[in-house]
């Protein structure tokens, strides 16, 4: 059996076309003739080439392939971020090359090193700290950086892209109070991640400011299984909360997970409200009041900073914010019909299911 591996030479000849026309099919760098375009692809199917990118790199002394890094392939949340940034890319000619960094700081380096190694266009980066990783301090304003999701509210030295994760948090609040919630416990992956600190800190100080309530709050992780284990125990040693709220899509799984094994019924003892909006949550018997993250909306306006950046825009950092909305649905119980029917409620705490995402602002 013949294992040499097909050759652009090879593709030419099957095709009767030229090398330098094949070379110009799959690098888009100058027009073909639709004609001998479909031939030259005919002939690399019936070959089965695969274009050899690196060869094509060390040509050009740089690829039109663009990095993306996540904490972790294993969360829904990032790999619709991926899915959605491939589209983009590819409609702008880029592939993409993906490595996870498992929530490890030390394998960060190591995939970001990996990624520099391909000598990419840009970066697209969700850290795993508020520390800017030092695999890319070197390359800060040489190489065009967009960091997404996982941003310090105080911004960055390079494009962030981010929702306002404190006013999400507020949201969450808002809706339990005004249904009459007061024991509300906050199930966190790690608060050692800046946009969970923010989503607690907006939930808590609302809680306390309006009701003068103590919110506890539990840190699960960000796997789900781990996280239902460490909520079922806590929930096993207390005294039931009125609400929980679930701070990632993953949290909001294990709490859930955790009520289910302890046969505890939503929203009655216990009602949730859950993070990011995915077709499950409305698939269930009883459907899950959520807070929804723009991902579309997130993942262009990355795409659209560090698209800008590839083509040369010099100007400062830019910090864009996008807005959550509250997705209404059954897992709230409305503690005031039970018990107040006769109050009206503060027009300010009503929840607003409605409320769109707001276009991003750039702040400077």
């Amino acid at each position: 059996m013949n294992s040499r591996r097909v050759t652009i030479r090879d593709v030419a000849g099957h095709a009767g076309v030229s090398i330098a026309t094949v070379s110009n099919v799959f690098s888009g760098n100058k027009p073909v003739n639709e004609d001998l375009r479909e031939r030259v692809l005919l002939a690399a199917k019936e070959l089965a080439y695969q274009v050899d990118r690196a060869a094509s790199q060390l040509r050009s002394g740089q690829a039109r392939v663009v990095g993306v890094l996540v904490p972790d392939l294993d969360d829904v949340f990032f790999t619709s971020l991926v899915s959605r940034l491939e589209v983009l890319a590819q409609a702008d000619g880029y592939d993409i090359v993906v490595a996870s960094s498992r929530d490890d700081i030390g394998l960060e380096q190591s995939r970001l090193n990996t990624l520099l190694a391909w000598r990419p266009s840009g970066l697209i980066v969700v850290p795993c700290s508020d520390e800017v990783p030092q695999a890319l301090a070197a390359e800060i304003g040489r190489l065009p950086i967009v960091f997404a999701d996982r941003v310090h509210p105080g911004g960055s030295v390079v494009d962030t892209v981010a929702i306002d994760n404190r006013e999400a948090g507020e949201i969450a609040a808002r809706h339990l109070l005004a249904l009459g919630h007061r024991d509300v416990v906050i199930a966190a992956s790690s608060l050692a991640i800046s946009p969970i600190r923010e989503r607690v800190r907006g939930a808590d100080e609302l809680i306390r400011q309006t009701a003068g309530c103590e919110v506890t709050v539990i840190e699960l992780g960000s796997v789900a299984e781990h996280g239902a284990e460490l909520f079922r125990n806590w929930l096993e040693r207390h005294p039931q909360p009125s609400a929980v709220i679930a701070l990632t899509n993953v949290t909001t799984l294990s709490a859930l997970s955790a009520l289910a094994r302890l046969k505890i019924d939503i929203p009655a003892p216990v009602s949730v409200v859950g993070f990011d909006d995915y077709p499950w949550m409305s698939a269930r018997k009883t459907g899950l009041t959520a807070i929804r993250q723009p991902i579309a909306e997130l993942a262009a306006a990355t795409w659209q900073r560090l698209r800008a950046r590839m083509a040369g825009d010099s100007a400062p950092a830019q910090n864009i914010v996008l807005q959550t909305s509250l997705q209404v649905r059954d897992s709230v119980r409305d503690l005031t019909a039970v018990t107040d029917r006769g109050t009206v409620r503060d027009p300010d705490l009503l929840p607003n299911p409605e409320r769109p995402a707001a276009s991003p602002k750039a702040v400077h």
